[in-house]
């Protein structure tokens, strides 16, 4: 008998039913919640300025159009800044996830001196930091403001990833390995490289998506301490490009050229959000498996 057959034949108790409607209920209305605003945007963003104006676009395209988008790519540095953000997030992530292994890793070994000291320093800056002027001063005096390495270098490594990482390594990589790789003369680095980074799978592909995520929305170091457009990554290009189209009612008097620019500028928000999510959203499916057992584990085990 075929495992579907088999299921077809279980009776469950009428409990369990109803249990499993409500809560099968109550996910598709959160998926629906979710879902609603996600796909009005989109088609908000493919629509005319009028539709956007006069909220007509509810689920579908009203009056279909691309003049959102004509209008973002118009601008000459929206493929500069998409350049610079890939940069920033490929670069910026390469160094995270490095630092974070390689910080992570030691703090796992039982055997490392002073290792309730070394991760109290760690914990202790998640909570207490200098502020913006030191740090500001710090990097300038480092001679790095205006260049990459102020986008890159200050937060090279986030301490609540190092801690999820550890506890991983610390919960998944048994002690009995790495006695068994000793006796055959395994050194501490090639352990590493060989054992522990293939192990760790879940959790590199969970850091590395937060990480991502993070230097592909950042904006705010690059305001501080980039000074040259041709640097600027693309979340203050667009965020340029909504500030250029902002308009005043004191400065128009014509109620249908007002309309017509307010629905405009509305339709530049959505288009953007487009332009500026999209791309790191497709990497979602790609590690969405390894979120459960990377999250989890770190999280469950301290």
């Amino acid at each position: 008998m075929s495992a579907k057959n088999v299921r077809k034949k279980i009776q469950y108790p009428l409990e369990d039913r109803i249990y499993y409607a409500v809560v099968n209920t109550i996910l598709v209305i959160f998926t629906l919640a979710i879902l609603f605003p996600l796909i009005n945007i989109v088609a908000a963003s493919f629509s005319s300025p009028t539709a956007v104006a006069t909220s007509r676009v509810v689920l579908w395209p009203v009056d279909f159009s691309l003049e959102g988008y004509r209008a973002v790519f118009s601008n000459p540095y929206v493929l500069t800044g998409y350049r610079n953000t890939i940069f920033y997030t490929a670069l910026g992530t390469t160094i995270n996830v490095s630092i974070t292994l390689v910080a992570a890793y030691p703090l796992s070994r039982k055997d490392l001196p002073y290792r309730g000291f070394f991760m109290f320093l760690f914990t202790f800056t998640m909570f207490f930091s200098g502020g913006l002027i030191p740090t500001y001063l710090l990097v300038n005096s480092l001679q790095m403001v205006g260049t990459i390495w102020a986008i890159l270098l200050p937060g090279a490594l986030s301490v609540y990833n190092m801690i999820l990482v550890r506890t991983f390594m610390q919960s998944s990589i048994p002690t009995d390995l790495l006695e068994a790789a000793q006796i055959d003369g395994c050194s501490d680095l090639r352990f590493f490289f060989t054992m522990v980074l293939p192990l760790s799978k879940a959790v590199i592909a969970v850091i590395t998506l937060y990480y991502a995520v993070g230097h592909w929305n950042a904006y705010f170091d690059a305001m501080i301490y980039l000074n040259r457009k041709e640097t600027y990554p693309l979340q203050i290009i667009l965020r340029d490009i909504l500030i250029a189209n902002q308009i005043s009612s004191n400065d128009i008097v014509d109620d249908a050229i007002l309309a017509g620019k307010q629905g405009m500028a509305d339709l530049l928000k959505y288009s953007l959000i487009i332009v500026s999510s999209l791309p790191i959203i497709c990497m979602y499916p790609f590690v969405q498996k390894y979120f459960v057992k990377g999250v989890m584990i770190g999280s469950i085990k301290g």
